[in-house]
């Protein structure tokens, strides 16, 4: 009986695998960037770097004084 429940887990899996490379397979992109965009939708970043990249953009919201201002003063 073990052995029939391990064969049709395993035959799911492989299903479930086939349906997903034919899903990613049948997709095209117009352009790099569109490609780009889908796979940052798709993945993750770690925590600690996700943290990291907020603090970042927050930093950069703030207005910044021209190069040459800052080198004077």
């Amino acid at each position: 009986m073990k052995h029939q429940s391990k064969f049709s887990t395993n035959q799911q899996q492989e299903q479930a695998a086939e349906l997903h490379a034919a899903q990613k397979a049948a997709q095209e992109f117009e352009s790099v960037e569109q490609l780009i965009r889908h796979d940052a939708r798709q993945t993750l970043p770690p925590p600690s770097i996700a943290r990291r990249l907020h603090e970042s953009i927050g930093q950069s919201d703030a207005p910044r004084r021209a190069w040459w201002r800052r080198l004077l003063e």
